[in-house]
């Protein structure tokens, strides 16, 4: 029978049962014997704790008695019951020897009178209560069934032990013991007539499922800083019982806002709060579910969602669980009122609805609202003030440390279970990913499991067995997977990349002091604390070279957010369509840490006209607010311009909005003859003719007389150019040179 028991290390002793010697020692719990048989049950260790396991029953504790005879213990009733003996029987006696961990980290008691009179009622301080039981009985083992009498303000109760769960493990024990730590939650059925008031203990909160949050584990990476916030704006208050916050006189947070760029976690974030909460199961909403095409039906469904936490609230008061309803896409349904023109006013009533709910004549104190939207300006501005969803945490972009978190939570099990090839740097994907959302890193993971799988696969035979053990995930499997899987908010690579078709080559000193500067001001931006905001104008005439040195800056700056706004692709769009766009780049700009935008060709952006001369006042208007807003607190930005008509904008007051302008020349004989030196084009004893008929080109126009001279007078030689084979007839050069003179 002792083998029944974990912790038991001793031979059975037959012992006779006999009653406890008073009813007072009857309310202790305790097994009372003789001092001559107590240091038999000693626990090795431990001074002054003696535990024996009686039959396959129950642990108690044991303590000498002077009217107790050797080879007897004495029970009281409700022992002898759970150990299902009579006084007078024998019994099997084992000392019982805790393991490790064996304290008990939470402990649910329901509560009852010994003897019930009639409708008798009383009122129970839960915190008094726990700290009585914590003194009374500690170093006692509890088991799961198990009842026990106690005496409480000179009445007499029993409490029947629903659960037991010990520290550091998560699922429930049968048994543990009572520490200084324990928590302890009492319960009571409506009809006991027992009232349980500030169940919340001071000093341990039983409002979280477990006592510490590992956010890796809840799948949550990158956002360690704003679970902080959350925790202690939104749950902190809850901690403690209510009785502390209302001598604090302030009411819980009732609703939070995440909000954010797509794919950031927000959704994820809200569902782990909820899950980790104690109380009611969440409700999760979207916010487009709760529209109805009948007349009040949106807002009864509304009204619906708190149901539970208003019934809750009248029949427990303080003591009603937390409910938690979490609003995907609240922006669809509580827009600002009077924005939606659908003739009905729904959305109206929808946010009048909510409003009242949350902050009404009759609020709630036992509802936590949780809304996410990436469209925080969309929102009725009375819903995001103190009292309502008034705690507002910005789920942004992840660093790199958030991202290598993010990457090693969806790469853990492929870890765990050989499928990650050594060579594998998660540090470098990090540092690779700038601006790569969470759900931007999944689908990362996802596309370079796809490669790997892909090569076990075999598309003569499908039916073939896989080997699981030749699965592999390598790094080049997951650099592919970057090529593919692009960020929304990253650096517009390949747009860049157009700019510069024929790459950059050196042409001269005035190019390459312009290119150093522009560098320098990138710097300026990452590690300056007062310039947030650095613009920049490059001037010339067309063709000069201005857009291919803004891409080359931004490419070169690896800032993680790079975007070029040209007017190409705009191209048949309302100004006001074309304003939203321009508006959208900056916002998305505003959301990376480091972003650099080039406004490319500004004149056609304005739609300039030089008979009138005529351009769109809006867009000008935009661009001007545009270029002297500053980011966001820990934002940065740089802007870089391009024009080939810097009298115009100077016209309009445009060029003093940005910090400084540069003046990209057209190449001089000596630049000209550095660029066709580098293309290799001509024999050398044409080079200096060459250049010299070239002075004052724009570096464009170079290249597109360079691409007809190499066709040749009969075509088809160009190939042979470019390799290096043959060089461009330098009579057919001057030939070109007169035709491009002439199309000028």
């Amino acid at each position: 029978m002792a083998g029944r028991f974990f912790g038991s290390s001793s031979a059975s002793i037959s012992m006779v049962v006999t009653n406890t010697p008073s009813q007072e020692l009857a309310l202790t719990n305790l097994a009372f014997i003789s001092a001559s048989d107590l240091p038999k049950f000693a626990v090795p260790g431990h001074e002054n704790l003696f535990l024996a396991s009686i039959g396959d029953s129950y642990v108690f504790s044991f303590s000498a008695h002077e009217s107790i005879r050797g080879g007897h213990i004495a029970l009281n009733s409700i022992q002898r019951r759970c150990a299902k003996v009579s006084a007078g029987e024998s019994v099997d006696v084992t000392r019982f020897v805790p393991p490790e961990n064996f304290n008990l980290a939470v402990l649910t008691l329901e509560l009852d009178f010994i003897k019930r009179a009639g409708s008798r009622s009383e009122q129970i301080d839960a915190i008094v209560l726990a700290k009585q039981f914590r003194k009374r009985f500690s170093k006692q083992v509890m088991t799961a069934g198990q009842k026990v009498l106690f005496e409480h303000q000179g009445i007499n109760y029993s409490f029947t032990v629903s659960h037991v769960t010990v520290e550091g493990q998560e699922r429930s024990s049968d048994k543990g013991m009572i520490s200084d730590d324990t928590f302890i939650a009492f319960e009571a059925s409506r009809d006991s007539g027992i009232k349980i008031i500030n169940q919340r203990d001071g000093t341990t909160s039983n409002i979280f499922k477990q006592k510490e949050f590992n956010l890796e584990s809840l799948g949550i990476g990158g956002l360690g800083a704003e679970f902080a916030d959350i925790f202690r704006r939104a749950f902190a208050s809850r901690v403690f019982p209510p009785h502390v916050t209302s001598k604090l006189g302030i009411k819980h947070v009732k609703g939070m806002l995440l909000y954010g760029p797509p794919g950031t976690g927000k959704t994820l974030m809200a569902r782990q709060i909820g899950k980790i909460l104690n109380g009611k199961d969440p409700k999760i909403v979207n916010g487009p579910e709760v529209l109805s095409k009948f007349v009040g039906e949106t807002e009864k469904n509304v009204r619906d969602l708190f149901a539970d936490a208003e019934q809750d609230q009248r029949n427990l008061g303080d003591e009603s669980d937390l409910h938690v309803i979490i609003f995907d896409e609240i922006d669809a349904i509580c827009k600002s009122r009077g924005s939606t023109r659908d003739g009905t006013g729904v959305h109206d009533s929808i946010v009048n609805q909510l409003l009242t709910k949350i902050d009404g004549v009759e609020s709630l104190n036992n509802v936590l609202l949780i809304g996410m939207t990436n469209r925080k300006d969309m929102l009725d501005e009375a819903l995001l003030r103190p009292g309502r969803l008034e705690v507002q945490v910005e789920i942004s972009l992840p660093d790199e440390n958030g991202r290598l978190q993010i990457l090693q939570i969806h790469t853990n099990k492929m870890k765990e279970n050989s499928f990650l090839a050594h060579d594998v740097n998660l540090q470098e994907l990090a540092a690779r990913t700038k601006n790569y959302s969470g759900a931007e890193l999944e689908g990362v993971v996802k596309s370079a499991v796809s490669y790997a799988l892909n090569r076990q696969l075999s598309l003569d035979d499908l039916t073939k067995p896989v080997e699981e053990e030749n699965i592999k995930v390598t790094m080049d499997d997951f650099l592919n997977a970057l090529h593919e899987v692009i960020p929304a908010f990253g650096a517009s690579t390949d747009d860049l990349e157009r700019c510069r078709l024929h790459g950059m080559v050196e042409c001269g000193d005035r190019h390459k002091h312009i290119y150093q500067r522009a560098m320098l001001i990138a710097e300026q931006v990452k590690v300056s604390k007062g310039s947030p905001l650095v613009t920049c104008l490059l001037e010339g005439s067309r063709g000069s070279g201005k857009t291919a040195l803004a891409a080359t800056v931004g490419i070169d700056s690896d800032f993680a957010y790079v975007k070029i706004i040209s007017a190409e692709t705009m191209i048949g769009l309302h100004e006001s369509t074309k304003c939203a766009q321009i508006i959208k780049v900056f916002e998305d700009a505003y959301k990376s840490p480091l972003s650099v935008i080039v406004l490319d060709d500004i004149e056609r952006l304005l739609e300039y006209v030089a008979i009138g001369p005529r351009f769109s006042n809006l867009i000008s208007q935009t661009l001007l607010v545009l270029l002297k807003k500053l980011p966001p607190k820990g934002k940065k930005l740089m802007v870089i311009g391009t024009t080939s008509e810097v009298d115009f904008l100077d016209s309009i007051g445009f060029c003093d909005t940005f910090s400084i302008t540069y003046n990209l020349p057209n190449l001089s004989r000596n630049d000209a003859k550095k660029v066709i030196e580098q293309l290799n084009v001509f024999a050398d004893e044409d080079i200096d003719s060459a250049a010299e008929a070239l002075d004052n080109m724009p570096i464009k126009k170079l290249y597109m007389l360079i691409e007809m001279a190499a066709q040749g007078a009969q075509g088809g030689s160009a190939e042979a150019i470019y390799s290096g084979k043959e060089k461009i007839n330098i009579s057919h050069f001057f030939d070109c040179l007169g035709d491009v003179v002439r199309l000028v």
